[in-house]
């Protein structure tokens, strides 16, 4: 299965949306919605080799071109093979940032995935989008959480979720002046 997700970003440079993509799993990530998702966490700075995930996913780096794509394999849970990618790529003098997961569901997979890795999968991957809009200060294409989304959240932290936050623009401004 291929699962994409997108983001045409007007007025930004490769460059400017590269740097979103470097800051990965840091202490400064301005990509991944850690305001409401468990936290991207590597072992080691964001480079080939390093090791960690977010909640029950798990995965290492397999390739990382800084400024322009990062790729991560797999490790977990069981029965996913495959990656997943970050990608800053320009068509027609657009920059695009993309999320692109291709994997091949086997074993308890074949249920987890479409039931509940999926529509989690999805909502997180839209909030990273949104949330690069508004670091950007573009305005963000925030996605609500489906019913099913928030009743999976509420259930996997045992009604401790996190609230869904909406990016705001104010973040473009502190990261613009750095």
């Amino acid at each position: 299965m291929i699962n994409v997700h997108h983001r045409t970003l007007d007025t930004v440079t490769p460059a400017q949306a590269g740097a979103l993509l470097d800051t990965l799993a840091s202490d400064n990530d301005l990509l991944w919605p850690h305001q409401s998702w468990p936290p991207m966490k590597l072992h080691e700075p964001l480079g080939v080799g390093a090791i960690g995930g977010h909640g029950p996913v798990r995965y290492v780096v397999e390739a990382y071109t800084p400024g322009a794509s990062v790729r991560f394999r797999f490790l977990a849970p069981r029965g996913f093979v495959g990656f997943h990618t970050y990608e800053v790529a320009q068509d027609s003098g657009a920059v695009i940032l993309r999320h692109v997961l291709e994997m091949r569901a086997q074993g308890p997979a074949l249920v987890t995935w479409p039931l509940f890795f999926r529509p989690l999968h999805d909502a997180l991957i839209e909030d990273s989008l949104a949330r690069a809009e508004a670091v950007l200060g573009l305005p963000a294409k925030v996605q609500p959480w489906s019913v099913w989304v928030r009743m999976l959240r509420w259930i996997a932290s045992r009604g401790r979720a996190r609230s869904k936050v909406t990016p705001e623009r104010s973040e473009a401004s502190t990261h613009s002046s750095r």
